[in-house]
């Protein structure tokens, strides 16, 4: 299924949870799978946004029973501090990320994935968190399965194998987007996501990234915000996607499995379980859960509306009880993926890179 094709201008892809693409060159040369050293880095900055040294290799291979053979894995990078009060996790541990080098002609191209993991929303939910592999870097696998649109194999990635390609991991419960700290007794939790963000993407400007944009009210798009009257709405790509310049591509299910789990009727919200059975298997709903569940996907198209044809905007939205499509081969680019108007998700995400003005496909 291989292919390629020349790549000339700059853009962003909003894919999975968040892909964000700058590209200023063409890739042609194969990456070798291998695996990435662990690197920390100091000094990440108060200010947010940082100062960083060289990084220090701590440790050489870890291959063997951790990473599958024939996969490429890849350790994390974290960005170290000196205190609390810098740029941390919500336990007050570094934030991390993992990179896989390019290569060839794709060295000039990055692309930068954002973990998903939903938001802690209050002090008892975020310090439960901060005991998670979702509030702590230390708690986190680390070594991480680089496939989807993260491989380096030009066979299953073709427009980005050679790319520099990055997986931000997430551990503010804030989408990036905090600065702010509760403190009850000795115990502090730390919501510093805008400051991760900051030292992460200053690290990276040092390694090659150098033009990045800043990603909690006052950090949110400020055209956004004075658009509005509910300064809350601006985390929502249907509020800020007006505002954003740089082209960018929207990949999701119309019944996201994660939302239809977790935010759309949590156990919570459901004391009796009437929804435990069409949550665990949607074959078993229920009349009226089928129409409930219409109107999630009527509610999320009808938010897509104003973007279709718009030049710059590419879309892939599907029916597929799915989540996190970028990231998975078999959803990525493979024989049994996922496909609208008999195109995968790579090759669409392909076809809307070479040509902007693509208009957006919806397929639902």
């Amino acid at each position: 299924m291989a292919r390629r094709r020349p790549q000339t201008w700059a853009a962003a892809v909003l894919a999975a949870v968040l892909v964000v693409v700058v590209v200023t060159t063409a890739a042609a040369a194969v990456g070798k799978r291998l695996l990435v050293d662990m690197t920390l880095v100091p000094d990440a900055a108060s200010t947010g946004a940082g100062k960083s040294s060289s990084p220090l290799i701590l440790s050489s291979s870890l291959a063997g029973p951790h990473c599958p053979a024939q996969l490429l894995c890849l350790s994390l990078t974290c960005v170290r501090n000196g205190a609390p009060q810098f740029a941390v996790c919500l336990d007050g541990s570094p934030p991390a990320y993992h990179l896989h080098r390019g290569s060839g002609a794709g060295a000039h191209g990055w692309l930068l994935q954002f973990e998903g993991g939903g938001w802690c929303n209050s002090a008892r939910s975020c310090a439960e968190r901060a005991g998670t592999r979702r509030g702590s870097t230390s708690l986190m696998n680390k070594l991480e399965v680089f496939s989807g649109v993260l491989s380096n194999d030009s066979a299953m990635n073709p427009d980005f194998y050679n790319w520099n390609r990055v997986k931000l991991r997430y551990c503010d419960g804030g989408s990036f987007a905090g600065d702010s700290e509760f403190t009850n007794g000795s115990s502090v939790i730390h919501m510093r996501g805008q400051r991760i963000w900051d030292a992460i993407i200053t690290d990276l400007c040092q390694k090659g990234l150098d033009k990045a944009k800043k990603g909690a009210e006052k950090n949110l798009n400020k055209d956004c915000l004075n658009s509005t009257l509910d300064p809350y709405q601006c985390y929502f790509p249907q509020y800020t996607l007006p505002n954003i310049k740089t082209p960018y591509f929207i990949l999701n299910s119309a019944y996201d499995v994660y939302q239809f789990h977790h935010i759309f009727v949590p156990p919570s919200d459901d004391p009796r379980g009437q929804w435990s059975r069409c949550n665990a298997d949607p074959s078993t709903c229920s009349i009226s859960q089928i129409a409930t569940l219409q109107g999630l996907r009527s509610a999320m198209l009808t938010a897509l509306k104003p973007f279709e044809g718009e030049p710059k905007v590419g879309m892939f939205v599907n029916s597929c009880f799915a989540h996190c499509q970028s990231e998975l081969q078999d959803t990525w680019f493979a024989p049994n993926s996922p496909t609208l108007q008999n195109e995968t998700i790579a090759e669409l995400v392909g076809d809307w890179l070479e040509n902007a003005n693509v208009n957006a496909r919806l397929g639902v």
